[in-house]
């Protein structure tokens, strides 16, 4: 890669850390099967930021990577995050106002090709656990980098903070106004949220998880696996 081009990149990432926020193996497919309506892109546009980049303390938990989630099956050859620059130095905000609470962010899932979706959709049965995954056909914000899931850890322990459910479970339990639940967990969900909109960033009304950044609809859908991002 171009090194002038990377020094730019770096450039435009320190200062937008700086501002204030203004707004606001992967598993194969056979190529016929059917794209979204909206174009996907299979070249990364150079947009995408690896957030263990900038800043190392931030703590991933990329349950895609293992056999640790819904599927039951690995989708990720490597646990990595990305997110577009400017939704990454608003995440690396919000984990250093986190850390002024005593807590950081754990990563649970971020960019994630389209081919991801298309077998998180694949593997979920037709019914209402279908609300809680993105239709391939319209193509999910993750596909953007312009998405999250994400929770709170602990500094001194180094655990993840208790939330009203647990990592993708497709219950009411993990709906953004759920309350029949100790009122610790309510308040580190609460917590998570406020960190987060702060930055720009809003949360899913059923996944208290997931977040999405402003401007996601300027980002092109992307198809590509991790381990072709330098």
């Amino acid at each position: 890669m171009d090194d002038r081009l990377n020094l730019s990149r770096r450039s435009a990432l320190a200062a937008a850390l700086a501002l204030p926020v203004m707004a606001c193996g992967e598993t194969n497919i056979a190529p016929t099967q059917k794209r979204p309506v909206a174009p996907v892109q299979t070249a990364l546009p150079g947009d995408l930021v690896e957030l263990t980049t900038i800043d190392s303390s931030i703590r991933l938990d990329i349950r895609y990577a293992t056999t640790a989630n819904f599927t039951g099956r690995q989708l990720y050859r490597q646990a990595r995050a990305f997110l577009v620059s400017p939704a990454a130095a608003a995440l690396v905000r919000a984990h250093h106002a986190a850390q002024a609470h005593g807590h950081g962010l754990t990563i649970y899932d971020a960019y994630r090709p389209w081919r991801i979706t298309k077998a998180l959709w694949d593997a979920t049965p037709a019914g209402p656990k279908r609300n809680y995954v993105a239709n391939p056909k319209r193509g999910s914000k993750h596909n953007r980098g312009c998405a999250v899931d994400l929770t709170l850890h602990s500094l001194d322990s180094g655990k993840e903070l208790l939330m009203p459910s647990g990592y993708d479970e497709f219950t009411h339990r993990a709906h953004r106004n759920f309350q029949d639940a100790p009122a610790q967990t309510l308040h580190n969900r609460t917590l998570l949220e406020q960190l987060m909109e702060a930055q720009g960033f809003r949360g899913a009304s059923n996944e208290w998880w997931h977040f999405d950044f402003a401007d996601w609809e300027k980002y092109p859908l992307l198809d590509i696996a991790f381990e072709e991002i330098d």
